[in-house]
């Protein structure tokens, strides 16, 4: 076995897709030490700032002190601390919907929200560019599990009207990660209503940025029905780390008893939890923040003068420049790197074939001389190194 591990891991390198570990020796933020060396950073989820923000140390500081530095038990044990229970309240109430539930990671809410909610018998239906975590949710759920075509309305529509399920649920990113677009939530929505389905909506790179005072996709496009599930990840916009689903109470209350990767871990520490409480508030009260935001994505699209690589059509932080080739973009990144850029090289299988690219991910923490400053790096670098990459 040992063997054939090997000769896969030499097969992923010489097809240039080798993934390296960084490592930090600093917070993260616009500016980094990764492997003993200072960058500028795009690589970060880190959205808003926050991930260094002075009142979320200080909280943390504070309710570790109080509350001590592990939980101890799962939730349905001793595990439940009056940290995690008042950030789910502050969570519902923030997004206007009944109820909430924390999870560890992102990866662990899509797990055991699509496979406590649907199972034999039933069916998912997901964009063919979902982040792993839903697809392996669907997957694992036992529900028969159908793809259909990137932000494509009319395919699912076939698909939903050709089924025989018992239960429907459309689960779909909500911004997609490597892409930066926005699905199309009132299209799937319509649809919810028309062929009684239920909407999953993973929101981790929307949440904190998109919508009325950051409260996310569903805010974005002024969403509400109860055949919504929201999702939203905690370790990008606000800063932290974590997760939560936010829905009818009943939906929750059906969660605490069958969703496993819930029910069988146990929660974060409580001082996270406490923190995030405090990062909501910076979030909700952060329209400074995302109108710079805002103000670096157009900075970013005005200074690039670039003919054979391709900026994809994003109006979110995630802004993805496609290059090609797996080796086109490792030496790309590599590049940068050499002139203390550091933008990450994404490739198959996070990506189609042929499609890898740059991921540049901006934060309001960057000022709008650090995105001129990469995107005069991108313009020299395309002359210099397109005739090579090709």
């Amino acid at each position: 076995m040992l063997n054939a591990l090997q000769k896969q891991l030499d097969q992923r390198k010489a097809d240039g897709l080798m993934r390296q570990r960084r490592l930090l020796d600093s917070p993260q933020a616009e500016y980094i030490v990764a492997n003993g060396q200072d960058y500028l950073s795009f690589c970060s989820n880190d959205y808003l700032g926050l991930a260094n923000h002075p009142k979320l140390i200080a909280t943390m500081q504070a309710a570790a002190g109080d509350s001590g530095v592990g939980s101890g038990a799962s939730n349905l044990i001793t595990g439940h601390h009056r940290y995690h229970d008042a950030l789910e309240k502050k969570l519902a109430k923030f997004v206007e919907l009944p109820a909430a539930l924390v999870f560890s990671t992102g990866y662990m809410a899509n797990i055991g929200v699509l496979g406590a909610l649907v199972g034999r018998g039933d069916a998912i239906f997901a964009d063919k560019l979902n982040h792993a975590c839903l697809n392996d949710g669907g997957y694992y759920s036992l529900a028969e599990f159908h793809r259909f075509a990137h932000s494509d309305v009319a395919a699912l529509e076939k698909l939903l009207i050709a089924s025989t399920a018992k239960h429907k649920l459309i689960a779909v990113d909500a911004v997609f990660s490597m892409d930066g677009d926005i699905a199309p939530l009132p299209d799937y929505l319509r649809l919810c209503e028309q062929y009684d389905a239920y909407l999953y909506v993973d929101d981790a790179h929307g949440f904190g940025v998109l919508g009325q005072h950051g409260k996310g996709s569903l805010s974005h496009f002024d969403l509400a029905s109860p055949r919504i599930i929201y999702m939203a990840t905690l370790g990008k916009a606000a800063g932290v780390a974590g997760a939560f689903v936010s829905g009818q109470q009943v939906v929750i209350d059906y969660l605490i008893q069958t969703a496993k990767s819930y029910v069988y871990s146990t929660p974060a520490p409580p001082a996270l939890s406490a923190t995030l409480t405090e990062s909501v508030n910076l979030i909700e009260n952060g329209d400074d923040l995302r109108a710079h935001l805002q103000h670096l994505i157009t900075t970013l699209k005005q200074h690039l003068r670039l003919k054979n690589w391709k900026l994809l059509p994003s109006e979110t932080a995630v802004q993805p420049l496609i290059v090609g080739s797996n080796h086109a973009a490792v030496s790309l990144s590599e590049h940068l790197q050499k002139l203390g850029i550091l933008v990450p090289a994404i490739r198959p299988p996070t990506v189609p074939v042929n499609t890898a690219r740059l991921r540049i991910s901006l934060s309001a923490a960057h000022s709008e001389q650090d995105v001129i400053k990469l995107a005069e790096a991108l313009n020299a670098a395309e002359i210099m190194l397109t005739e090579k990459l090709t």
